[in-house]
């Protein structure tokens, strides 16, 4: 490794370019502790993309920076780590977990195959809507898809001697790992609390005024999000199709895994009716007065109780620490953006330069750039940070409704994780599989964005109609 490649010479370099952006004269029409304030912020955010420490230490740098200069005294410093959504998120985390360690989760997608799998197409199918089921409470995609979805697509391709260390690959294995991962992204945008960014990116909306609810993005991301599940595993069959056609002994396999598993144990059904519980909770809580977080708490606080979820389980789960720590962080700095009148400067200035183009095109544009500048960041929370905030500013002051606005901004904030082998935590597990090139991965994934996009568009823009956002 070249010294210009490591840790130490990026967080060095990354310090001095913080420190030049804040000896930098504020702009015109824009106060000094504004303009501290977005040079502690990027400097951040480009800490969380190039990665010289994990994004939990980086984003405490940025916290003590802000406390340190006096931009912001110790106590709002740390109000992020009491926001709301942080602890929703958190919560869902740790029952995410529940589903991975009692078995549940490969339950479910045995009972799909055992239905769907008589052809790759249907076992296709299965493993999307394995996902779609968990998604809705199970935040973190990477244990989504490591730990429920790609054991069992794993287990599937050896059924079939579909390996690539014996050039077998193309039998199904790759077929159904791009299934996977681009219908991973749809799930993601689908739901709320279905990726740890989406809560983020909510949050960033209420600071512009905007409040999202749990039921309010479920039902703008129904229809389109159900269009796209249904299309992509079809037309990859069609465009990248697997050299095995009928797979009739995977509904039996399926069936002999769930007959040794034999009936649903206690603590699956305790998990089970969680699940249902939460989700129903979520959708009806505006009108029960019940906050989204009351509820994620409260299934935590049941399954701990029923001992489904020991408390060393979740003080084990780092990921769900690691991401209450970096998003506290997130949230304090942006929420003093636009308590300073960043936002709302930078969104002024770059509308004005958009004059004209009327609102429909100002977010087509908006939201295209932000999809595509997806291929330059290797983190869907990086990216929310560093443009969802000004995108949706521009985007408002263009005269977008700012209810779809920001709902659609936080579904684009998930679709374009499809793209790359590095653009989501799935990203590397399914590309590390090796049923792909890196050629293919990304050949595909740019192809499928000429279909999502415009089905989000299109579709999703006839839909959003319907239902009054715009």
């Amino acid at each position: 490794m070249s010294f210009t490649n490591t840790p130490h010479f990026r967080l060095s370099g990354l310090l001095l370019f913080g420190v030049a952006l804040w000896l930098t004269p504020a702009p015109a029409g824009l106060s000094p502790d504004a303009w501290h304030m977005m040079a502690v912020f990027i400097t951040t955010v480009l800490g969380l993309i190039i990665a010289p420490l994990p994004l939990g230490a980086m984003a405490l740098i940025g916290l003590t920076a802000t406390a340190l200069t006096g931009l912001v005294p110790i106590k709002t410093a740390l109000t992020g780590f009491a926001h709301p959504t942080i602890w929703m998120i958190a919560a869902a985390f740790f029952i995410s977990r529940g589903f991975i360690q009692t078995g549940f989760g490969r339950r479910v997608g045995y009972m799909f195959i055992s239905k769907l799998g008589h052809n790759s197409l249907g076992l296709a199918y299965g493993l999307v809507l394995t996902d779609l089921l968990f998604a809705p409470a199970t935040p973190s995609t990477t244990a989504r898809c490591g730990g429920i979805i790609s054991p069992l697509f794993r287990s599937v391709a050896a059924a079939y001697d579909s390996d690539p260390a014996k050039g077998t690959e193309n039998k199904i294995g790759a077929f159904l790992v791009q299934c996977i991962f681009q219908c991973n992204a749809i799930t993601c945008a689908m739901f709320l609390t279905s990726m740890a960014g989406n809560p983020l990116a909510a949050n960033f909306a209420a600071e512009q005024g905007v409040q999202i609810t749990w039921a309010g993005w479920a039902l703008a991301a129904i229809v389109p999000g159900l269009v796209c599940l249904g299309l992509i595993p079809l037309l990859m069959y069609v465009i990248f199709p697997p050299e095995l056609k009928r797979t009739p002994e995977m509904r039996a396999l399926a069936k002999e895994k769930l007959k040794e598993m034999g009936g649903m144990s206690r603590d699956e059904k305790i998990i089970c009716t969680t699940f249902v519980a939460m989700i129903t909770l979520w959708v009806l809580g505006p009108t029960l007065g019940i906050h989204a977080t009351v509820t994620a708490l409260l299934g935590l606080v049941f399954l701990l109780i029923t001992q489904t979820i020991k408390w060393d389980a979740v003080l084990s789960e780092k990921e769900a620490w690691h991401t209450i720590v970096w998003f506290a962080v997130l949230v304090m700095m942006a929420g003093q953006l636009n308590k300073m009148g960043f936002i709302q400067w930078f969104g002024d200035i770059v509308g004005q330069s958009m004059d004209g183009f009327g609102w429909v095109t100002t977010l087509g544009i908006l939201l295209l750039v932000y999809f595509y500048s997806h291929y330059l960041m290797a983190s869907a929370m990086a990216h929310i940070s560093a443009m969802y905030s000004a995108f949706l500013a521009i985007a408002i002051a263009a005269g977008t409704p700012p209810m779809l606005a920001a709902i659609v901004l936080g579904m684009f904030s998930n679709l374009y994780m499809s793209t790359t082998h590095y653009s989501s935590g799935p990203a590397p597990i399914l590309f590390g599989a090796g049923y792909m090139s890196l050629k293919q991965w990304w050949k595909i994934g740019f192809i499928f964005t000429l279909v999502v996009i415009p089905v989000f568009f299109i579709i999703g823009g006839a839909w959003w109609k319907t239902i009054g956002l715009w």
